[in-house]
């Protein structure tokens, strides 16, 4: 599956999934109300960052991912991604391969490890994937999210070694 750099002109492919997940309010710790500009202004990243899209043989922007490091100063060594699948193209591996473009961006870039702050312990699918991908849960926020049907539940903390 294709994996390349985002740009501006991918955005409005971009917005209309990233709109949907985050006004569910089930998978990102996200504002429901976040504006376009805003989504934009947090998830297309400047380097040394990077924001991808992973698409199809026609072009179609199947799903994204944003990779950066976790924090600052003396922390700075681990990094971080998000992720966002399309729901139309879901279960075709897309976020796997989103997942696994992220850790080898994170490895030639020089980090010593992943670590994703706030995994929906309800998101099991996600939860289910990057643990095939050797990411172990190290610890969980209990009700840290407020999930719309499911009450409060707990925030996985998530780390690979790299």
């Amino acid at each position: 599956m294709p994996i390349r750099e985002a740009t501006a002109e991918d955005w409005p492919a971009i917005w209309p999934f990233f709109h949907r997940i985050v006004t569910e309010g089930e998978t990102f710790t996200y504002p429901a109300d976040l504006t376009e500009d805003q989504g934009r202004d947090w998830w297309l990243l400047s380097p040394p960052y990077r924001t991808v899209v992973a698409v199809d043989d026609a072009g179609t922007v199947l799903g994204t991912a944003k990779m950066n490091r976790n924090h600052m100063g003396n922390g700075s060594h681990i990094a971080s991604a998000s992720y966002m699948v399309d729901p139309a193209h879901s279960g075709r591996g897309v976020g796997r391969a989103l997942c696994a473009y992220s850790v080898r961006w994170a490895r030639a870039a020089g980090y010593r490890a992943m670590q994703f702050n706030a995994v929906v312990e309800t998101n099991t699918h996600a939860v289910k994937l990057y643990r095939s991908l050797g990411f172990v849960v190290i610890g969980t926020l209990p009700e840290g999210f407020r999930h719309p049907e499911a009450g409060y539940v707990g925030l996985h903390i998530m780390h690979l070694a790299l």
